[in-house]
């Protein structure tokens, strides 16, 4: 039906992009997948990997305000939280969809307006 290798090299661009999310442009690695893929599962993971850089975004801002707010002070502990679940949360996806491709994967803890 779908092939596997295809489905986890794909899902797993999406998700990886978010690597490189200081880029503003990381997003249209999983934009340019959503629209070339037919592949349901590889369009679902798309699908989240988009929102979940919009919730990065979000939360950056949240934390870039409060840090500027603060002085500082709230940066020196959000940030180091703000990178392991930002970070953690991607390696838990990549890893997800090398072992089970055939199903997406939904990060936790987010809001999907895609």
């Amino acid at each position: 039906m779908y092939d596997s290798d295809k489905r986890k090299l794909l899902s797993l661009l999406c998700h990886g992009a978010i690597f490189l999310s200081t880029l503003v442009f990381s997003i249209a690695v999983p934009i340019g997948v959503l629209f070339v893929s037919d592949d349901p599962v590889v369009k679902d993971n798309a699908k989240e990997a988009i929102n979940f850089h919009l919730n990065v975004w979000l939360y950056t801002t949240i934390i870039g305000v409060l840090t500027f707010l603060t002085l500082g002070v709230a940066g020196f502990f959000l940030i180091p939280i703000g990178y392991l679940l930002h970070w953690g949360l991607t390696i838990m996806a990549i890893l997800h969809v090398l072992q089970s491709p055939n199903e997406p994967y939904r990060y936790p803890f987010i809001f999907r307006l895609v």
